[in-house]
């Protein structure tokens, strides 16, 4: 399971909202080789395939391929958009060490 904190919802939404939801896109989170720490974290709207899970928290619908799950199983989304902000921040308890930047992993 993953979860989205208030803040990082309420920016999905705003940004679903932007795109317009009519097409059926959902956010998408996942995991895929690069980064300085050999993987790192990607989000973006996208359309529901075959073996998706689809998880909700805080009312937002969220999709992931089984591979990527399996690397964010337990991990929380957060966004800041204060003084310092970085936008979306994935807290992953799975991650053995991260980047300075906070987007890749190992």
């Amino acid at each position: 399971m993953i979860s989205l904190t208030p803040r990082a919802a309420a920016q999905v939404r705003v940004l679903q909202s932007e795109l317009g939801s009519a097409d059926g896109r959902l956010l998408r989170v996942f995991v895929e080789s690069g980064g300085c720490s050999g993987f790192q974290y990607g989000m973006s709207f996208d359309v529901p395939k075959p073996d998706d899970q689809r998880l909700e928290s805080e009312g937002v619908s969220v999709l992931m391929d089984p591979t990527s799950l399996a690397y964010l199983s337990g991990s929380s989304i957060d966004f800041d958009d204060g003084l310092h902000g970085k936008g979306f921040e994935i807290k992953n308890p799975n991650a053995q060490s991260t980047c300075g930047c906070g987007k890749s992993f190992a």
